[in-house]
């Protein structure tokens, strides 16, 4: 089909849309006056009413603005962040209530920086995709807006392991109908036969009051935008009350140091997600998407410098992206996905600490701790209600007090998500992920280094990798002596341990050429833990029953069958658990210096147990 056919097709839908939320299209996909709004001069009204939020004078977290601002310049080094590509979004949101949204208006950071009282308009936009939403499975957005008579076509792109940046690509259009010929060159070729194929459908509408300033830092120029407002989807709606942050020129570090003065004048929550993704899921009637961590791709060349800069980077990302899902509490993924994010972030930081100071490190690292502990209950009871309880339930069709078992779960797991949303609702939490991505744009890590640890940071990563995890393997391989007649408590010593090398190997085997060792030595180690993983289980699933006190609600026998359940896999366990030790540790290691990688053999060296 023609791009030409495709577009007329696409019309349909897209007049009807605009009919029902009233701005209908000629037939002729001209553009009517009805649909336009009245210049920003004449219209806005009081949509962002005057109520300052009061400003809070400690940083729980111990972050502030200055350290977004400390000296991180080394002539070594390579500088941390060039200007703004073309065609790139550097855009961070901030998500405020909607009735202390005006309040930061005349925060001081704004006041003393901005260069004028900005400009309000009234946007509307249509996205679009294919019926089985072809663009956003391929990480693409298509949207088409209105500001008084202009129309603005867009396509935006996520970048990978980046959570700022996005591709941008905007053109002027004669109407609110889109112009795919305009698209195509910015749209991935495999997807293009499904445009011809498949015409474009409007899926949601937004409609948003924006008051837009700019605001001039040092380290760099941000366009804020103060936005009121909706997004549509036939008779569903989701409000929007949202600052957002965009680089102009100048540093990424501006963003972060304007969110970090933000959040002294009044609560403000960090997102990435954007409005596109949020109506999507508003129009499909779904939670929040929960993502696994992106895949690291470090070239073994790079500088050890470089490498952190990509783990951290790549560890903010998954922690930005988990937050949604787990806050919304629909799908179990979210609170797991951020658990997992916030366990990552810490053993990267542990990467860290023998060549950058620890009093920074120790830090965020006690704030990521805090924050996952605050989480844990929830996702506990999760996995409770979600895979152990239906498992016996389903393999015990006879027994009674599951229904009864089950309501006391869900009343512990209601209780325990409260608790989490009110921690991730905590000025702590927000001071801390805030100061996090600061600290990494800036590679603050830089200004807590010894003048030896600058020339260590320059040296290529390959060879820091080497030492860790030869280091980190060695101590899961001797915290395993006589593995089989080691009791529960030291084969839960050991699980720690393996876990620890799985976040390390995920961060570094990118950097050894041995790519498909590196697969089976990952394959091998999951292997491990997944069958360590059932001790703890158990643990976990003994002190969940006691807590709910199931032996005196009319559920003990359920609660017993569950215990009798996992007792018995436990003998099942044995012989498989040997069997995944055994292959751990006979099997090849990707990073060893001679190409052919020999199998662990234990050596003791200066510095502690060494391959």
């Amino acid at each position: 089909m023609s791009e030409t056919g495709a577009i007329k097709r696409a019309l349909d839908p897209v007049q009807r849309l605009a009919k029902a939320n009233g701005h209908p299209i000629p037939e002729d996909g001209k553009k009517s006056n009805d649909f336009v709004v009245p210049p920003p001069g004449e219209a806005p009204g009081s949509a962002f009413p005057d109520d300052a939020s009061s400003h809070d004078e400690s940083l729980q977290a111990g972050f502030s603005a200055d350290d977004a601002r400390a000296e991180t310049t080394a002539p070594e080094l390579p500088p941390s962040r060039d200007d703004v590509p073309r065609a790139t979004e550097i855009e961070l949101k901030l998500l405020v209530a909607s009735d202390r949204l005006a309040g930061f208006n005349a925060a001081p950071i704004i006041a003393t920086n901005a260069r004028n009282k900005g400009t309000r308009k009234h946007l509307k936009a249509i996205y679009y995709d294919t019926a089985k939403h072809a663009l956003q499975r391929s990480g693409l957005s298509f949207r088409v807006r209105q500001s008084g008579a202009r129309f603005t076509q867009t396509v935006k792109a996520e970048l990978a392991n980046d959570p700022l940046r996005r591709g941008e690509w905007e053109a002027s259009v004669p109407s609110i109908a889109p112009d795919i010929a305009l698209a195509l060159p910015f749209i991935p070729e495999k997807l293009r036969a499904d445009l011809e194929r498949h015409p474009l459908e409007a899926v949601f509408t937004t409609d948003i009051r924006r008051h837009q300033r700019m605001v001039d830092l040092p380290s760099g120029t941000v366009e804020i935008a103060f936005d009121q407002g909706q997004l549509i989807s036939g008779d569903r709606s989701l409000p929007v009350s949202e600052i957002e942050l965009e680089l102009k020129s100048g540093s990424p570090s501006a963003i972060w140091e304007l969110a970090l003065r933000l959040a002294e004048h009044g609560p403000v929550k960090p997102s990435i997600r954007t409005k596109s993704a949020r109506g999507f899921d508003l129009a499909a009637d779904v939670p929040p998407r929960a993502p696994k961590p992106p895949k690291l791709r470090l070239d073994p060349s790079i500088s050890l410098d470089e490498a952190f800069s990509e783990i951290l980077r790549s560890c903010l990302l998954h922690l930005l992206q988990s937050l949604p899902a787990a806050e919304d509490g629909r799908d179990p993924e979210g609170m797991h996905q951020l658990r997992v994010a916030l366990r990552r972030l810490r053993s990267a930081l542990d990467l860290m600490r023998s060549v950058v100071s620890l009093n920074k490190l120790d830090l965020m690292r006690a704030e990521a701790k805090w924050l996952a502990a605050s989480l844990s209950g929830a996702r506990d009871w999760d996995v409770f209600r979600q895979e152990t309880l239906r498992t016996v339930a389903d393999g015990c069709p006879s027994v009674a007090g599951f229904d009864t078992l089950g309501a006391l779960a869900d009343e512990r797991r209601a209780t325990c998500y409260e608790e989490a949303r009110l921690a991730l609702a905590d000025r702590r939490c927000q001071y801390f992920v805030i100061g996090l991505g600061a600290w990494i744009e800036a590679r603050g890590w830089r200004s807590e280094v010894a003048p030896e640890g600058l020339a260590q940071l320059a040296e290529p990563a390959i060879n820091f990798a080497r030492n860790i995890l030869a280091a980190q393997h060695a101590k899961v391989l001797k915290r395993g002596r006589r593995f089989k007649s080691l009791p529960t408590e030291q084969r839960h010593r050991v699980r720690l341990a393996a876990k620890k090398l799985r976040y390390v190997a995920d961060f570094l085997l990118p950097l050894c050429e041995h790519r498909k060792s590196a697969r089976r030595f990952s394959r091998r180690l999951a292997d491990l833990q997944q069958e360590l993983g059932v001790y703890n289980d158990m643990a976990t699933t003994t002190s969940l029953l006691a807590d709910v006190g199931a032996g005196s609600t009319g559920s003990g026998v359920a609660a017993a069958a569950i215990a009798g359940w996992q007792a018995h896999a436990m003998v099942g366990i044995e012989a498989r658990l040997l069997k995944a030790w055994s292959e751990f540790t006979g099997g090849k290691v990707p990073w060893s210096v001679d190409a052919q990688e020999q199998p662990a053999k234990l050596v003791q060296t200066n510095a502690g147990w060494l391959r």
